[in-house]
């Protein structure tokens, strides 16, 4: 099944009437693939979470393995959810490259880092200059404590999406 087409079935059980609800484009998919890579035995990430597929982590264990199509499977339930934790948080209008490192961001993040934010903050304010958005999402660099050079090319890419900029060579 393709992708997109899963996303959107998923999407439409999830959603109630009068939520935003933007959805990630291919473009963020690509990102997210790009920098999570895939994993079909379990490992622990950076931050010493057990991961498996493309960055899920719940309720993995050490001793999973699974096929493509359950980390494809994965990453549609995962994005989901990343994707209604934006639409919830943020409370202005975005265009779909901002959406999309934004859902990026949170899917590496976690929405619970979202929402207790500077970013979340700067975005959320009524004046709507986001010039500092792309230093806020650079300032997560670090797992376990470290910074780490994937995540500073990770970081750089989302800021580079959300300001409609082309990131492919990070």
């Amino acid at each position: 099944m393709n992708i997109g087409v899963a996303l959107k079935q998923l999407k439409s059980e999830m959603m109630e009437v009068g939520e935003n609800n933007m959805e990630i484009s291919q473009e963020g998919i690509s990102l997210i693939k790009k920098f999570e890579g895939c994993e079909l035995k379990a490992y622990r990430c950076a931050a010493g979470v057990p991961t498996i597929g493309y960055g899920s982590t719940h309720g993995v264990t050490m001793d999973m393995e699974i096929s493509q199509e359950r980390a494809e499977m994965l990453l549609i339930e995962d994005i989901a959810e990343y994707e209604q934790a934006v639409n919830e948080l943020v409370e202005l209008p975005l265009k779909q490259n901002e959406f999309d490192a934004l859902v990026a961001w949170t899917f590496n993040l976690g929405a619970t880092n979202l929402k207790n934010s500077t970013l979340l903050k700067v975005l959320n304010s009524t004046h709507k200059d986001w010039n500092d958005v792309p230093a806020q999402i650079k300032r997560w660099n670090k797992a376990g404590g470290k910074v780490l050079q994937g995540l500073i090319r990770r970081r750089e890419a989302e800021a580079l999406l959300f300001e409609g900029k082309d990131w492919s060579h990070v």
